[in-house]
């Protein structure tokens, strides 16, 4: 067999590596050929149409040269009327024959040759086969008619006098006219509009029926009135607007025949062009239009980019973002690919926003649109994301392609974007501002379960408000609750303020209580000159710079404050002073309030227990606690600073070693190994020495390390925390950290139990693992057996989030249908049980635990009406739900974006609170509960000095939970709302003033009583409902409704307990009468220092970063974490 290698001829030198590199000479003494292309174009015709008609500019010259030619024929024309000479006599020889001067003559002829020959040259180069399609066109038959009989005269020179219809010129002029525009947009590339187009069509139409009707009249009529050009235009400008007032008339037949002629031809013409033009009008008015480059670069304005826009969504950027009066004067630039809607398009026609919002149609991804908008001339974009839609990740990625595409667009306008799952979140870090929706909604309910109402706390934090909502109530806690909710996070250096320029070189807590004191404001945070990173109460440590942006929280900013003098304040009070009683004053001007703070920081001597003082009566062995509070030191002694929480609050450091190992909390401290998703921040957190493996994560199945298949079985010291998904989203990791945070202590975790539609996958599992008494369990909240098995009956709070495929419901509101009714069934089988929800729409919450008869709750929604007509962007606030923080819409959240335009701290101040960002030496949020042994401080003020002193504290606001223990014939009242608003009551005002320090007066007892000013305000409501015929009927008919609800209570509780004897679960921990229905709470935010504390307040806390007062090497001694086995799969978390 032959060997094939040695057939094969070796490669020419030019082939070689070396050659094809350093070139070779020997190829040039080959047989190659030169190939050129594009050879058609070379021709003579080619090069003239590519000349005359291919190349835009060249075009566009040709065409201005056109049009100019045109006008001057025209122009030429009425000179050579003006200088003509009337003949008398009537012959018809006047209509065929002009008197024309030699000079005129030649002007015309020049013109009519150079007119022919563009024509025929045009003709030529457009020519396609069929020359009858070119001899055929109207403008190749007007040019032939001025043009020829012109060029003919040239040889016959009888007929230099022969009249020529040139004033038909324009209509050539108006054609080369629409040529001309055409060819400049495409010149000068810019989108052309239809809109200016069809308006130059219709007015160029216009005047040429008019100048032909003028020169046409005036000619017929040479052998008639010999009308001149401005009769001629006063007849015609008559005749079209059809007044006719008959003064000037034509006398011929052929003039007649003529105007009869002219104005068929505008019956039909007009009406074309007025169709066409308001066609493109509506088309406009869809579209939107364009936003003008001369107001782009004269006034400023933001961009709003959405895929659909709603009203809801549209009115909340709205007041939001024009709530900042240095922002009144922006323009609002909507960009939707979706067609403006009747809501939207009925509000947008309201003065107030017509003049400041505009409604452009079109795509961000589209540089035209764009160029509409005006985005590289805008101060801001906002790209929202659609959350109403099914599928989520695709939402994020079109929000993604948008931002990309602005980015690439106006790479120096400031993007401000919302983002909806967490794991798309390192698409965007270009963008200045991001807003992951999911990272917010995790935490903030995972905060409402150790906090309590965390989340109207930053809702209301969020939202721009004066505190003017619910002033008109007669409810004391609404007053209250309305008024403080204006409170607001705001900034200013600390060399510039007059709130705290005097702390300069103070501990931060000092200057915080101390500016508490003095003008109602909390202090928060700082941020260094030099630093990015903001830090929440630093602590004691920290000493103030003049340079310090300082962060606090109040009605309003310093700038918009006014200060009165003390001695004038002092004089203003002194009616204060004479009243000794327990009670709260209320809410006023926290300006006006300063002064009125009353603490002796001097005598901290034991003071006698029978004084109305600070001190606590001895009860047999109990120690008598000092009643006096130490002072707040301008620089603090760290060592004495306790880093555990006032009052009761243990460190797990402080239990024995028998304690620790019989409770087998057996934790370490450090960061997670394993992050689900990309862009995640790192939390310090109780981890264990080892991963919990995937078997044992199942609540209710047994596997070969634990044999336990319900709740019931684990033995959990502490109650359960559910949480009710649909699926293992990533961003449900950002629910587990925040209860899982170092500072959280051990005794304190509560077991976590994910009840999930769909079972997660092993990257989820993967991530949470690590973390302590976390299981999952598959099942529903639509199904009574699975609640139970999860351990529903002994949890401590029950989270329901809502679910991704309730979206699909044909009506937008409809979304949380079912939602709200798993809740609704869950508030009737489990009344002791808190539930908190999260919704898509924050209207949908008036029916959370809804009462159809309960006349405190239509109460309640007729004040939400009526904030609501008062322009309130808050009126939900009142619902009681909402006020307790059992429920919430992360679309409420929105304007945290918005307020970032303005504020652009606010999302890291959020970040900071809610702990999805953790920044050394910056603290946490955290709450302490107002027991009996704490009555003793009294007031806010106080207890505020109390742990600044202390603890390094900071408070920022009190929760506080009133009972609602009406008797039977009080709760039940019937009202009839549309009365309401006749109901008047002479004697009202009086009565409030006279019972006002009662109904806020501070009741030490253990079950204190509702304040009577409920009942007055529902009896008040129901005074012109129907009338019984005396109170024993009144009293039968609540015994039976009383005794219907019971039946109905005692049916849903053996239904429960069936259910759970079947699964072989005790029913020992099942109360079905206890019922928590009977209180409301709500939110103080930032009180003023004399707000008297109650019993069970829950007051928010800025704790300081215990970590800050340990030694550098102290972080790691508890971080027994195996960082051998995590570091691994934390690296392939970075990118």
């Amino acid at each position: 067999m032959v060997d094939l290698e040695s057939e094969v001829p070796p490669l020419p030198p030019r082939y070689r590596f070396r050659d094809l590199l350093l070139g070779d000479q020997g190829w040039q003494n080959d047989d190659r050929v030169q190939v050129e292309f594009y050879m058609n174009e070379n021709t003579f015709k080619e090069r003239l149409k590519l000349f005359f008609i291919k190349n835009q500019r060249s075009s566009l010259r040709i065409r201005l040269f056109n049009f100019s030619l045109k006008l001057l024929s025209c122009l030429l024309y009425i000179i050579r009327v003006l200088l003509e000479n009337p003949s008398q006599g009537n012959e018809w020889s006047h209509i065929f024959w002009v008197n024309r001067s030699l000079p005129l003559w030649g002007l015309q002829v020049s013109v009519a040759l150079i007119s022919l020959f563009e024509t025929l040259l045009l003709g030529y180069l457009s020519y396609k086969g069929n020359i009858w399609e070119q001899i055929l066109r109207i403008p190749f038959i007007l040019e032939i008619i001025n043009a020829v009989p012109f060029i003919v005269s040239i040889f016959w020179p009888s007929l230099r006098n022969l009249f020529v219809p040139v004033f038909l010129n324009c209509w050539l002029a108006k054609h080369a006219l629409e040529n001309m525009i055409n060819d400049l947009h495409r010149a000068i590339q810019r989108t052309q509009s239809a809109m200016f187009n069809q308006v130059l069509i219709l007015i160029s139409t216009l005047l040429c029926l008019i100048f032909t009707c003028i020169c046409g009249i005036q000619h017929l009529e040479r052998i008639g009135k010999k009308l001149n050009l401005f009769d001629s235009l006063y007849f015609c400008i008559v005749t079209f607007s059809t007044v006719g007032f008959g003064d000037v008339t034509p006398e011929t037949w052929s003039s007649k025949l003529f105007v009869v002629a002219m104005i068929c031809v505008a019956l039909v013409v007009l009406p074309i062009q007025f169709e066409q033009l308001a066609y493109l009008w509506m088309e406009r008015q869809k579209s939107g239009g364009n936003y003008s480059r001369h107001r782009a670069q004269t006034e400023k304005h933001v961009v709003l980019c959405v895929s659909s826009l709603k009203i809801d969504l549209l009115m909340d950027f709205l007041n939001e973002f024009y709530a900042h009066p240095r922002l009144q004067d922006y323009y609002v630039v909507i960009l939707c690919p979706t067609e403006m809607d009747v809501q939207v398009r009925r509000v947008l026609q309201i003065p107030m926003w017509s003049q400041r919002v505009i409604y452009l149609q079109g795509s961000a991804l589209k540089d035209q649109d764009l160029l509409r908008a005006k985005m590289d001339d805008a101060e801001a974009c906002f790209i929202l994301s659609s959350r109403c839609e099914v599928d989520r990740t695709s939402s994020d990625h079109q929000t993604i392609l948008r931002a990309w595409a602005v980015k690439d667009f106006a790479p120096n306008c400031p993007l401000y974007v919302q983002i909806l799952k967490p794991e798309n979140k390192f698409h965007i870090k270009f963008a200045d501002h991001v807003v992951c929706e999911e990272e917010f909604k995790y935490a903030m309910l995972a905060l409402n379960c150790i906090c309590p109402a965390t989340s109207t706390l930053i809702t209301l934090l969020v939202h721009t408000s004066r505190g003017q909502e619910g002033q008109q109530s007669p409810e004391q806690w609404q007053k209250m609750y309305g008024r403080c909710s204006g409170n607001e996070v705001y900034h200013i250096v600390l060399e510039e303020s007059t709130f705290f320029a005097e702390y300069e070189g103070k501990s931060f807590t000092y200057a915080s209580f101390h500016a508490h004191k003095k003008f109602g404001v909390c202090l928060i945070g700082v941020r260094r000159e030099d630093n990015k990173n903001i830090l929440l109460n630093p602590g004691p440590r920290y000493i103030m710079n003049s340079t310090d942006i300082c962060f606090y929280i109040n009605i309003t900013k310093e700038e918009n404050s006014a200060f009165k003098n003390q001695d004038q304040q002092r004089k203003n009070n002194v009616s204060r002073s004479f009243y000794h009683g327990p009670s709260r004053l209320p809410v006023h001007s926290i300006i006006a309030s300063m002064g009125t703070v009353a603490i002796d920081l001097q005598d901290t001597s034991c003071r006698s227990a029978s004084g109305p003082t600070l001190s606590l009566p001895a009860e047999g062995s109990k120690e008598v606690r000092r009643p006096s509070i130490a002072p707040v030191l301008e620089v603090a002694d760290t060592s004495s600073i306790q880093t555990c929480d006032l009052l009761s609050d243990q460190s797990e450091d402080e239990t024995t070693p028998d304690e620790e190992i019989s409770s087998n909390l057996e934790y370490a401290k450090g960061y997670p190994p394993y992050s689900p998703y990309i862009g995640s921040s790192p939390t310090f957190c109780h981890l264990l020495h080892e991963k919990v493996p995937f078997c044992c994560l199942r609540l209710d199945k047994s596997c070969q390390h634990n044999y336990y298949e319900d709740a019931k079985a684990y033995g959990f010291k502490n109650k359960l925390i559910i949480v009710a998904a649909e699926t293992a989203g990533n961003g449900l990791y950002n629910f587990i950290v925040p209860l899982r945070a170092y500072y959280r202590p051990k005794k304190e975790l509560n077991p976590i139990v994910l009840l999930l539609d769909n079972p997660p996958d092993m990257h989820f599992l993967d991530a949470i693992c690590w973390f302590p008494m976390v299981y999952y369990m598959v099942g529903s909240i639509d199904n009574l057996d699975d609640l139970l098995r999860c351990g529903v009956t002994f949890a401590a709070n029950m989270v329901v989030v809502d679910k991704e495929s309730t979206m699909s419901a044909e009506e937008d509101y409809m979304a949380d249908a079912k939602t709200i009714v798993n809740v609704q069934t869950l508030f009737r089988l489990f009344s002791s049980l808190s539930i908190i929800t999260e919704l898509t729409h924050p209207a949908n919450m008036r029916f959370m635990q809804f009462r159809a008869k309960d006349c405190y709750s239509l109460a309640l929604s007729k004040l939400e009406k009526k904030e609501r007509e008062r322009g309130s962007n808050l009126a939900f606030m009142f619902r009681l739900p909402f006020a307790a923080g059992r429920v919430f819409s992360i679309s409420m959240l929105d304007t945290l974006l918005y307020q970032s335009f303005v504020k652009d701290y606010m999302i890291s101040i959020t970040r900071l609170l809610l702990g999805l960002d953790t920044t050394p030496g910056s603290g946490f949020l955290c709450s302490m509960k107002i027991t009996e042994d704490d009555l003793w401080i009294r007031t806010y003020a106080r207890l505020y000095q109390k742990l600044c002193s202390s603890t390094g504290d900071v408070p920022i606001g009190i929760y506080r939970t009133e009972s609602q223990k009406l008797t039977t014939s009080e709760s039940q009242i019937s009202i009839s709302v549309e009365e309401w608003e006749d109901t008047k009551d002479s004697k009202e005002p009086g009565h409030h003033r006279s019972n006002h320090r009662n109904s806020t007066s501070s009741d030490q007892s253990d079950h204190p009583l509702l304040r009577r000013k409920s009942m007055q305000w529902a009896r008040r409501l129901s005074r012109k409902g129907p009338k019984h015929s005396g109170k024993t009927a009144e009293k039968i008919t609540q015994q039976r409704l009383n005794l219907y609800r019971r039946s109905e209570r005692q049916e849903l509780a053996e239904l429960v307990k069936n259910r759970m004897k079947h699964l072989g679960l005790s029913t020992v921990g099942y109360d079905e009468m206890n019922d928590h229905q009977s209180t409301l709470s709500y939110i103080l935010i930032n009180p003023s220092p004399d707000t008297r504390l109650e019993l069970n307040d829950v007051v928010y806390l800025i704790r300081p970063d215990p970590l800050a007062y340990l030694p550098n090497s102290e972080p790691s001694r508890k971080n027994s974490i195996c960082n051998a086995t995590g570091q691994d799969s934390r690296e392939e978390t970075q990118l």
